[in-house]
């Protein structure tokens, strides 16, 4: 990198960071924290369990985002700084040394944009992924079982926690049914880019002859609801079935009846959960479960009625991305109309840069 290089890279910097600072709105987080503080100092404010500890969720997110927009505006004016000390001592491995930390501010200020991005009332909240296997058999079953590594893994590297709420594994390989909770900072709000259909075209391993199949699997995200979220059930729009629960793999088989599935007659949902030996924690857990996914459902209706378009239901026409492993390897998302060639990086979870796109690409289109 030249000077010219590095002055137009900074302009750019401070343009993206000026952008961030007019939508966070700094000044304003601290007149909210400071408000925040004011309640805390008052007894009263710790008698109501329930709304303290949303308050309190509140301050740690403002503080959180607050934090890193003051981290990297500091970065910026040390390294711009550090370029003019340097240039007038003509010191060139202080220099390089600058514009690679240049570089790296440029990941973080995207980082930083993206965190700024996450501002719906839901993003913050944990996600509940649910992977069905399309038609294909033992084929699509071991796609599905792909993408559930693959999210397990992006969870690892973002240092989310993930409970295995169902899994029922396929007959051969694969599974039939998977669903899990991820929980940590803006998990729904990252994982929601993966709602959709995700398309398969490989040379299937399950083929004695070597032919190319296409194979197909639906990925549905809901964020986990509060319990101050009320969601009216009628008893009867439900039907409850209580089965033998199976660890992965069909290991660890109960003796007792524990897992829980119920199917809301309405809408068609069905949730499963056999993550505890306790079938009254099961179901629990499985209501909980169902109301996020009509939470969902009724937030997506309101949305379709504002942008005055009927909401659509997700079918296997709604492809979001295709990950095509032979003749060649590419993976394209169909929001962001972008590809990427690392196929075996992102199938082990490294889906950042692939959400961190479609979650830009659908801002700028809003």
């Amino acid at each position: 990198m030249d000077a010219f290089e590095y002055s137009e890279l900074i302009k750019e910097l401070e343009n993206k960071l000026n952008n961030i600072k007019a939508i966070l709105k700094p000044e304003i987080i601290k007149k909210r924290l400071s408000e925040i503080e004011k309640m805390e100092n008052d007894p009263e404010f710790w008698n109501d369990p329930k709304k303290s500890a949303k308050i309190q969720k509140e301050k740690n997110i403002l503080t959180k985002k607050l934090n890193q927009f003051l981290e990297v505006e500091k970065e910026l004016m040390d390294n711009k700084d550090m370029y003019e000390l340097a240039s007038m001592e003509e010191d060139e491995d202080t220099l390089n040394e600058v514009f690679e930390e240049a570089e790296k501010l440029k990941n973080k200020i995207r980082e930083l944009e993206i965190e700024v991005m996450l501002s719906d009332e839901n993003d913050a909240k944990n996600a509940i992924i649910t992977i069905h296997p399309g038609a294909g058999g033992t084929e699509s079953h071991d796609w599905a079982s792909m993408l559930y590594r693959m999210y397990l893994r992006f969870a690892e590297r973002k240092g989310w926690k993930v409970k295995v709420l169902d899994y029922q594994a396929g007959d051969e390989a694969g599974i039939k049914d998977a669903t899990i909770l991820v929980e940590g900072d803006n998990a729904y709000g990252y994982l929601k880019a993966e709602n959709g259909i995700h398309r398969l075209v490989r040379v299937s391993p399950f083929d004695s002859g070597g032919r190319r199949h296409t194979s197909f699997a639906s990925v549905q995200v809901s964020p986990e609801i509060d319990d101050d979220i009320e969601i009216e059930i009628d008893p009867k729009d439900i039907r409850l079935d209580v089965f033998r629960a199976s660890g992965a793999g069909g290991q660890h088989v109960n003796k007792t009846e524990s897992a829980v599935r119920i199917t809301h007659i309405p809408t068609g949902i069905v949730v499963s959960c056999q993550q505890d030996r306790s079938q009254h924690k099961n179901k629990e857990m499985a209501f909980k479960m169902l109301k996020s996914k009509l939470y969902e459902l009724e937030l997506e209706k309101r949305k379709a009625e504002e942008d005055g378009k009927p909401k659509d239901e997700m079918g296997w026409g709604h492809q979001i991305r295709s990950y095509v492993l032979f003749p060649y390897q590419q993976i394209k998302d169909n929001r962001s109309n972008k590809a990427y060639s690392k196929v075996d990086d992102i199938l082990d979870g490294d889906l950042q840069e692939v959400i961190e796109d479609v979650l830009i690409s659908q801002k700028e289109k809003s």
